[in-house]
This record gives C-alpha cells, sequence and structure tokens, in this order.
C-alpha cells in the first residue's frame, strides 16, 4: 500500500458551513448515444473538467424502474432494526448495512443517515431473507446492471478523451471478475424529529469528494438537499444546491477517475444539507451507484503524475477514513 493519499488531508479541511452561490450544473441529453458519441464526449468532457458535476437526461433507465427501486428501498428500510441487523456492513467490505457509522474527516462527526451497500461478490449471508422482502434481490439486481451499464457509456467517452480505448474502463470494471467492486447505494436520510432552530444548520451527510472513477445519482423529486462546491478555492466555501429532477441522474466525478486522468477531471466537494424550516422534514432517500474499478485495476494516469496504485489499494484507504472503527 502507498503511502497517505492527499485526497484524505483535502478532505479534512472542509467542515465549515460556507456560503450559498448560483451556478449552472450542465445538462446533458444522451439519446441516440452512438451516433452522437463525439459531441457527448465533449460535453461530458467540459462539464467534468470545469465543474465536475452534469446531469443526465435521455439515459435509458426507465422512471418506472427508478421509481421502483426507490419503493424496494423504502421497505428494506422500514424493516425492523433487529432485522437490517443480520446484513452488517464488514469493515472494508462496502457491502451490508450501517446505521450512522460513517464519519466524514470534514466534519468528526457521524452522517445523519442508514445505508445498505450491494457489492456483488461480497453478498453472501447479506441479502434479505425473501420471506422479509419479497422481490428485493431481483428489483436490486437488475437496477445495478442498468447503473452499471450507463456508468459505461460515461466512462467509454472520457477514455476516448484521456486517449485510452473505447472499452478501457469497462474492461477494468467487470461485473463477472470476482475482484468487481462497484457499488449501488441505498440511502436513507433520517428524518428530523422534534427539531430545534439550531438542528436546521448542519448536515446529513458531511462535505465529502467521492472514492470512486464515477457516481450516478438518482434523486426523489421534493427531497431535495444535495449541494456542490466546485474549485475548493482558498477561504470560505461557496456552495450550490442541486435540484432533484424525475427522470434526471445526476452525475459527479470521484477521486478514482481525478487520479487516473492526471487531475484533468475534476472531483467535487458536495454534501447534503438539512431541510430548511420550510422544506420536508422527513425521510430522504436516495440512490447512488459509484462505479469503482475493480480490485487489481492499475490506476496511473496517461502522463504517469502519481505513482501508481491498485484500486483495492486505493478503496480500502478511502474507506478506512470514512468509516467508525
Amino acid at each position: 500500500m502507498t503511502d497517505t493519499l492527499l485526497e484524505l488531508d483535502r478532505e479534512r479541511g472542509y467542515g465549515g458551513q460556507g456560503g450559498l452561490k448560483a451556478r449552472d450544473v450542465p445538462l446533458i441529453d444522451l439519446s441516440d448515444f452512438e451516433a452522437r458519441k463525439p459531441e457527448i464526449a465533449d460535453q461530458l468532457w467540459q462539464a467534468a473538467t470545469e465543474i465536475g458535476f452534469f446531469q443526465l437526461t435521455g439515459h435509458g433507465i426507465p422512471q418506472a424502474q427508478i421509481n421502483a427501486a426507490f419503493e424496494m428501498t423504502a421497505r428494506f428500510f422500514d424493516l425492523a432494526q433487529e432485522v437490517k441487523a443480520r446484513m452488517p456492513l464488514g469493515q472494508g467490505t462496502n457491502a451490508g448495512w450501517e446505521y450512522k457509522a460513517q464519519v466524514r474527516p470534514s466534519t468528526g462527526t457521524a452522517d445523519q443517515k442508514e445505508s445498505y451497500q450491494i457489492t456483488l461478490p461480497r453478498m453472501v449471508g447479506l441479502w434479505p431473507e425473501g420471506t422479509d422482502l419479497p422481490g428485493f434481490k431481483v428489483e436490486m439486481l437488475a437496477f445495478e446492471r442498468a447503473n452499471w451499464a450507463l456508468g459505461m457509456k460515461v466512462l467509454s467517452c472520457f477514455a476516448m478523451k484521456l486517449g485510452f480505448d473505447e472499452d478501457f474502463f469497462t474492461d477494468r470494471h467487470d461485473p463477472l471478475s470476482p475482484e468487481y467492486q462497484s457499488t449501488l447505494r441505498l440511502l436513507h436520510y433520517l428524518p428530523m424529529e422534534n427539531a430545534k432552530p439550531e438542528d436546521f444548520e448542519g448536515w446529513r451527510a458531511g462535505a465529502h469528494t467521492d472514492f470512486d472513477c464515477l457516481t450516478l445519482l438518482h434523486q426523489k423529486a421534493g427531497q431535495g438537499g444535495l449541494q456542490l462546491c466546485p474549485g475548493r478555492e482558498a477561504g470560505e466555501l461557496e456552495w450550490t444546491d442541486v435540484a432533484p429532477l424525475d427522470g434526471v441522474v445526476t452525475c459527479n466525478i470521484g477521486d478514482m477517475l481525478m487520479r487516473w486522468s492526471d487531475d484533468q477531471l475534476q472531483s467535487t466537494l458536495h454534501r447534503v444539507r438539512m431541510p430548511t424550516p420550510e422544506e420536508n422534514q422527513g425521510s430522504r432517500y436516495s440512490l447512488p451507484f459509484f462505479c469503482q474499478a475493480n480490485r487489481d485495476a492499475v490506476i496511473e494516469g496517461p502522463g504517469g503524475k502519481y505513482p501508481a496504485i491498485t484500486a483495492h489499494d486505493y478503496l480500502q484507504q478511502r474507506i478506512a477514513a470514512n468509516f467508525a472503527k
């Protein structure tokens, strides 16, 4: 394993409240993908090098499938605590259920959420019983694969722009390999109860960058809170709200791909703020899919800016810094 990653030191310094700033998040249409691929690749590259966030339409995942995944997610988190506790998140595995266990280096406090991670080669004993949640495994396996396929489309565009073969990242996110470690994550941000004025000043998930190559995020309309802060400028940070929209997949570059691109692609700081007193203070659900290269993939940029590191070693260092021991 290599020396401590620079990303960890950067993330520790972003725990403040900050200000607000209006920014446009690029909206990119993927329809007619093969015929328009060079044009789409240019749009993705511009968004990823300038702000690190973009939103996708025409992505091919039916809204009915997204709605069904959200319905199953709510049913999963409605299970009794003792049932979910039979599927515990193992240290360093990115598979299983956790409750308020993720502690961000930026804040030193636990995120106000519970989550369930699906990383396919590590799921033995971690699926809910069919008698507890019928249809869950079928729904989530199909949704996982739909997100993987979309992620590989986007990553093939970045491969082209970086001078790699189009299937470079697809080969390194091979779901048939036992080294596969991309993750579908089900998130339940806890409702606010008997909220005091000071409770509205914090965050449900502290400021962070993602560990992966690319994150695909599904949000529910009316359940906002996601904020981004590109550039990581010195001094006070300025945050931009990213509205949740049906039919739109919100994407961001992760640290793994930023490193793989020799820092050309920007992994952008983001967080989930608490709702305002005027907003819905109930549960918030979201469904991110993390494109994380297979454990044996070697991360090395075209210009060799950073020492080579396997995706396994890279991810283990990031997970270890973010979960309570």
